[in-house]
């Protein structure tokens, strides 16, 4: 997020505004950046703006569940609107209210510490929700649970595409703890629009609280490799074009992933920049030094990634635009194809994930995948 520069303005439920005009709350930088994704899910049909400080305007931060309680309510509000539309036979209307209550279930689950009943109120409404959006769109898509270990399953929505047979698919991963159907607004539209299949997915399934024993040695990126598995043995899937996107990029996590499993077509993360600069951060406090050469670290990683990479991330965000700058000069020397894009504050899309303009950022990722995989070829 932008550093918090002093308040503009206070609302009755405690938020102040940033001189920038972004809502923030003194402290709780996690309900800042929340409200940030809230308003710019409108974008893509997430959400509406006015739902949005409506919410807002009744929550109340010295009550502990007030944040959940509310958002449920307008989830509710949205979910009621969308039965009544399907009974009417108004699937696009119905349609559009699941996505919004969908968003509005997520953010009420995002807030640590809610009561064990909120946040299953929360889960169970977003899953029910993004479960309806599913099966009534054209053509409907599907909720899977895909091998991984020996009793473990990952959990994912798969969002066919409309225009083809044996077409390409784009694969959606959160971090650890994320939901895949926050990720079903984020790009859903993008990927059908360009005639992509899309899947999203729960890295630990509904296992919120997995450990570590659980997984029996396996590495998460192994779980992409279970992904691949199952995609080429989908019909109406080409394996061949298959490409794989990190949704923010708070880690290193897809890269070693695509690193490790030459199958996939293109790759869109964070080239392995992410786990070099937490080593140098982990080794300049405990040695009092920076590390040398973590960029060279990240540098390395990128080189075992055969497939097309692009890495995009923002001025505003957690890591400094200069050493983003130096590894993206350095990209261009090492690998075949491979892009950094930094995105300014003056254009917006620049914070951390892209959370303040996610629009702009996607549709820059998606042009690229859309080259990469040659779909404009296919359609024409």
């Amino acid at each position: 997020m932008h550093e918090h520069r002093g308040a503009r303005g206070a609302s009755s439920s405690g938020v102040e505004f940033d001189d920038k005009g972004w809502p923030s709350w003194p402290g709780r930088e996690d309900l800042s950046a929340e409200f940030i994704k809230l308003l710019a899910a409108a974008q893509e049909g997430g959400s509406t703006v006015s739902e949005c400080w409506l919410t807002l305007s009744r929550i109340d931060l010295a009550s502990e569940n007030s944040w959940s309680e509310e958002w449920i309510r307008t989830a509710e509000l949205n979910e009621a609107r969308a039965d009544l539309s399907l009974l009417n036979g108004n699937l696009i209307t119905a349609r559009h209210n699941w996505l919004r209550a969908t968003t509005y279930f997520h953010a009420a689950a995002r807030l640590p510490g809610c009561s064990s009943n909120l946040l299953k109120c929360a889960v169970d409404g977003m899953r029910r929700c993004a479960t309806n959006f599913l099966e009534n769109r054209i053509p409907a898509g599907q909720v899977l649970s895909i091998p991984w270990t020996e009793d473990l399953f990952l959990q994912a929505c798969y969002l066919p595409s409309a225009f083809r047979d044996n077409g390409p698919v784009i694969v959606c991963i959160g971090e650890p703890g994320s939901y895949k159907e926050e990720l079903i607004t984020k790009y859903a539209s993008h990927a059908n629009e360009r005639g992509l299949s899309l899947l999203t997915v729960d890295l630990l399934g509904t296992q919120m609280a997995l450990p570590p024993e659980r997984l029996g040695g396996q590495k998460f990126e192994t779980a992409m490799s279970r992904i691949l598995d199952y995609l080429a043995e989908k019909p109406g899937v080409d394996s061949s074009r298959i490409a794989i996107v990190a949704d923010a990029w708070n880690s290193s996590l897809v890269a070693r992933a695509a690193a490790s499993d030459a199958r996939f077509a293109a790759a869109v993360c964070d080239a392995g920049i992410w786990d070099s600069h937490e080593r140098s951060f982990f080794y300049q406090h405990a040695a009092g030094r920076e590390q040398p050469g973590w960029l060279e670290d990240a540098s390395s990683m990128s080189r075992r990634i055969d497939c097309p990479l692009l890495v995009t991330a923002g001025e505003g965000g957690w890591l400094l635009p200069g050493a983003l700058t130096e590894f993206g000069n350095q990209l261009d020397s090492i690998h075949h194809d491979a892009r950094l894009i930094l995105f300014r504050c003056a254009e917006t899309a620049a914070m951390q994930g892209h959370i303040d303009n996610p629009t702009l950022a996607n549709e820059v990722i998606f042009d690229w995948l859309e080259d990469r995989l040659r779909l404009r070829k296919d359609l024409s």
